[in-house]
């Protein structure tokens, strides 16, 4: 029985590595990316993967994070599409906006809440279900813990750290709670910036071996890391 593999998350380098690791390892995936629809950023080019097998098949899903509904759907659509979820990756690399705080688009702070914080919990929430109903299945919760570039005279990043911050509380606090859980929950945060490859292939190291005494820990990858 192939894996189920959900990745969740905004366009991004580390997005497009996870893909290409999961890519070599089953035959069929789902992604569902967070739509790019602040006014004050640059949307970046979406790229396919292209590392894997040629017969992999790649199922992009509609995803509106704001939306509970949406959270509920997306998952039922990837159990549609995967036959199980057993495996769900998301990935918090918030996008940058550099503005002063008395120039910030009230529309990007709205949208910004609503995707890039409150539609992480409205999908846990959806996925924690599938898996409590199940016994079984695994939550892993990546962000790479290194601040956005930028040049010394550039406005400073008002929005994308306090989402980051928000997820990394959210993760402590799953990873905390993860022992009452009939499912696996694992944290993975990068500090190499540049090294996305490396991070994948070091979150789908632990997935793969499945040692559930991994459950409830932070993995920690970087120059500083033992398992580099």
């Amino acid at each position: 029985m192939t894996r189920g593999i959900l990745i969740a998350g905004n366009e991004s380098a580390l997005s497009r590595a996870m893909e290409a690791e999961t890519a070599k390892r089953v035959e069929r995936f789902a992604v569902a990316l967070i739509p790019n629809r602040l006014g004050a950023s640059v949307a970046p080019k979406s790229v396919v993967p292209t590392g894997g097998p040629a017969a992999v098949a790649r199922h992009s899903l509609d995803w509106n994070p704001g939306s509970p509904i949406s959270a509920r759907t997306l998952v039922l659509a990837a159990e549609n599409r995967l036959e199980h979820i057993d495996e769900a990756i998301l990935i918090c690399s918030p996008p940058s906006i550099r503005r002063p705080a008395s120039e910030l688009p009230l529309a990007d702070v709205e949208i910004l809440i609503n995707d890039h914080i409150k539609g992480w919990f409205f999908l846990i929430k959806e996925l924690a279900a599938v898996f409590e109903s199940r016994s079984r299945g695994t939550l892993a919760l990546v962000y790479n813990d290194i601040g956005s570039e930028g040049g010394k005279d550039d406005a400073a990043d008002l929005l994308g750290p306090s989402s980051l911050a928000s997820f990394r509380a959210l993760t402590r606090s799953l990873l905390a709670a993860a022992p009452g859980a009939p499912y696996i929950t694992m944290g993975f945060s990068g500090s190499d910036a540049g090294d996305e490859t490396g991070f994948a292939a070091f979150v789908f190291k632990c997935l793969d071996d499945g040692n559930k005494r991994n459950n409830g820990k932070l993995h920690k990858y970087g120059k500083f890391s033992l398992f580099k």
